[in-house]
């Protein structure tokens, strides 16, 4: 072989080998500002987990919902169309990751899991009693379905390589609100019922009790890779449809004062409580782990804009549900005799408790390029920089 023939051909071998090379940070990459979104939480960020649970009620696989989404087909979103994690991945220039449980035994799985999953299901709280066998706890979506998939990871990429894809993806978690909401509707003679053997005596010892076990399950996450955190803090839970009708319903009972239908404010209370304790647990985290970053949204003050000035916002509606039965369509959850509102862009509640995607896609937006005091430090432009 001359000199030349013998130049080509090793050019041709590096060539091969740098294409291989490429090709494979090719799918750990993806075109998107990170490599991946893994998300976790309730119903806010459910696309779908919990219709492979046929017994349970939280589930949003019906009509009603999914009216605006392509194909106006209910996915197990609960809302008219999308939610906040499929734009959360649009601004992130990823695909909106799948329902674990709708991939998790598919041909092919590792593929899928380097881009994302979601394992976010309708009705998980911070504590495990919440909403028990009706959804996959906080608890079994870090402790066996993240951890599958990390041990998957790890197993395919090796322990270094995992962990660094893990570290340069983006953590979402929406997760509080329904601890919130069976806290607030407990009767005040039941003020001392216990929670996982806490003996709840007040709304702010509920709380604490709340940020500890949050902590731990955190602290689990960046165990197992977590890195970038984005955290959606609790909406104002007093002012969803459902806690304005309840709190409604109260006034009427007691006759103590006019029913207007406002907020429920001890719930409201309590997720500001909620919020604030959040924020200082992720600010000690951060403290303690120099590699970890994060980027808190705080959802309760966001939508209490919207909700107070509704017409600067874009709203027609801020009380009433758009999709259910009764008063405010906030007597039954949106489903397949329910009534539903002409226009869902003028509606800042889709049904009892979740917002319309209009209000998810404008929440979104504040988080992905907003500020202090709504979102801090950072906010998840910077946290995927």
């Amino acid at each position: 072989m001359d000199p030349s023939s013998k130049t080509k051909s090793t050019t041709i071998t590096a060539c091969g080998l740098l294409l291989l090379c490429v090709s494979f940070s090719a799918k750990l990459v993806h075109g998107g500002l990170v490599p991946a979104l893994y998300v976790l939480g309730d119903s806010q960020a459910d696309v779908g987990n919990n219709n492979n649970l046929p017994l349970s009620l939280a589930r949003a696989d019906f009509p009603c919902n999914g009216i605006d989404y392509p194909g106006q087909q209910p996915t197990g979103r609960f809302s008219n169309g999308y939610n906040f994690v499929d734009f959360l991945a649009a601004s992130l220039g990823l695909a909106s990751p799948p329902a674990y449980h709708s991939v998790y035994n598919t041909t092919g799985s590792y593929s899928v899991y380097l881009n994302g999953v979601n394992f976010a299901s309708g009705g998980a709280g911070v504590f495990d009693l919440t909403n028990k066998g009706q959804c996959f706890s906080f608890d079994h979506q870090i402790e066996r379905d993240f951890f599958s998939v990390h041990s998957e990871l790890v197993r395919q990429l090796g322990q270094p390589q995992a962990m660094s894809h893990l570290a340069r993806s983006i953590f979402a978690v929406a997760i509080g609100g329904n601890d919130i909401i069976d806290r607030a509707l407990l009767p005040a003679a039941d003020a001392e019922l216990t929670v996982e053997a806490t003996a709840i005596v007040s709304p702010r010892q509920f709380i604490d009790s709340l940020a500890q076990t949050l902590r731990r399950q955190l602290q689990r996450l960046y165990n197992l890779g977590m890195r970038r955190l984005f955290f959606v803090g609790a909406a104002p839970i007093g002012c969803v449809p459902l806690m304005r009708e309840l709190s409604r319903l109260a006034v009427t009972a007691t006759a103590t004062a006019t029913a207007t239908g406002g907020c429920h404010q001890g719930a409201n209370d309590m997720s500001a409580q909620y919020n604030t304790a959040v924020a200082s647990l992720l600010r000690d985290m951060s403290t303690e782990h120099r590699d970890f970053q994060y980027s808190f949204f705080d959802t309760s003050t966001a939508l209490m804009e919207y909700i107070n000035e509704p017409e600067a916002n874009g709203y027609d509606e801020v009380r009433a549900a758009c999709c259910g039965l009764g008063d405010n369509n906030a007597m039954y959850r949106c489903g397949r005799v329910s009534t539903v509102c002409p226009d869902r862009t003028n509606h800042v509640f889709w049904d009892l408790v979740h917002p319309t995607e209009t209000t998810s896609r404008k929440l979104t937006s504040v988080a992905f390029d907003g500020s202090r005091p709504l979102v801090s430090p950072i906010n998840v432009r910077k946290l995927s920089g």
